[in-house]
């Protein structure tokens, strides 16, 4: 087995450990501490962990994007931007809906649309990220090797 067969399944290995890590991660924040958090009424610490969970999410979708991408030349950048600037605009439309006095505990509907707009926007950027370190993690190793 070459050294360049080794190092492509190891890092296989440990970017499959890092999905299955960031999976177990995203669903303990999610439906074990978020919970208990919202049934006690302890908002404050609900925010901070769901914030919390944000990296573990996109890192998901970063692993998934360096295991499951077809290859490609140098993919675009174009979901990584789309992706930031979702969760960017999503993430502003919610507090200035919190600023202007409406916040999710008066109208939780109005929150709904940013919520899921920031996490797929963490999707989006942690695919693009993924795909694109692919490509670049190929080129590299066709042009040292």
């Amino acid at each position: 087995m070459s050294v360049g067969t080794r190092m492509t399944r190891r890092r296989e290995l440990t970017l499959t450990l890092l999905l299955v890590g960031c999976l177990g991660g995203v669903a303990a924040i999610y439906l074990l501490v978020v919970p208990r958090h919202v049934a006690a009424g302890n908002t404050g610490r609900t925010l901070a962990y769901i914030v919390v969970g944000w990296m573990p999410y996109a890192l998901c979708f970063y692993a998934a994007g360096r295991l499951l991408s077809p290859p490609e030349e140098l993919p675009s950048m174009r979901f990584a931007d789309v992706g930031l600037a979702l969760f960017l605009v999503s993430l502003l439309v919610s507090l200035g809906l919190d600023t202007l006095g409406f916040g999710p505990e008066l109208v939780p509907v109005g929150h709904v649309l940013p919520a899921i707009g920031v996490y797929v926007g963490l999707a989006l950027l942690g695919w693009g990220l993924g795909r694109r370190s692919r490509a670049i993690e190929r080129y590299t190793e066709g042009s040292t090797g």
